[in-house]
């Protein structure tokens, strides 16, 4: 069995999603956050593993269900925090980010058997999944974060490693406020999309 990580910021406005202002508010954009983290949190809680690990900058919140452990993030850029994520792990393990509210238990259903790695891309360039079968941080630590190659880069780190990667579908990230409307087209029951609704795509009513 997988240890899932969920690597997330506190949302609390005007440190979350700043992209999202404008059209939204930083307390809408905060709330658009919490929303995402929520449904992130939910589909991780219904998909099988053995431990279950929000790696958080910031302090937990009502938002988080039972079941979770809490582990704070580490200092330094996003690929180190990202390393000692899979440092604190002692078997398979797959991560992911809180931008995604559209993700389902099934796609964090991850089997590694006949694979080292699971990879999944984002649309932006970026990746929303990073599963390691053996978690080694020196597969993440130094490739260069938040780029339209930052994707391309990772995943050839792992096949340099002689991995046999596996790819999970490509997922499109909230960053803006058309990103926000395209993925609550696709999670429509989801938490994130009722915020969505109530606020309007054009935010800040």
């Amino acid at each position: 069995m997988t240890t899932l990580l969920v690597i997330a910021k506190e949302p609390r406005p005007g440190r979350v999603k700043t992209r999202l202002t404008p059209p939204f508010t930083p307390d809408q954009a905060a709330a658009l956050a919490e929303a995402a983290l929520a449904d992130t949190l939910g589909a991780v809680a219904l998909a099988p593993a053995t431990r279950r690990v929000l790696v958080l900058e910031g302090q937990p919140g009502p938002w988080l269900p039972a079941g979770f452990e809490v582990a704070a993030q580490c200092a330094g850029g996003l690929d180190e925090r990202l390393a000692a994520a899979f440092a604190a792990c002692d078997g398979p393990a797959l991560l992911v980010g809180m931008d995604t509210p559209q993700v389902t238990p099934d796609l964090l259903d991850v089997d590694f058997a006949g694979c080292d790695a699971y990879f999944g891309p984002a649309q932006d360039g970026g990746f929303w999944a990073l599963g390691l079968a053996r978690p080694d941080p020196a597969l993440v630590r130094g490739v260069p974060m938040s780029t339209a190659t930052t994707g391309a880069v990772q995943r050839q780190r792992l096949v340099a490693a002689g991995l046999r990667v596996r790819d999970l579908p490509c997922l499109r990230d909230v960053d803006t406020a058309a990103d926000a409307e395209a993925v609550a087209a696709v999670a429509r029951g989801s938490r994130f999309a009722a915020v969505l609704a109530r606020f309007g795509t054009d935010g800040a009513r």
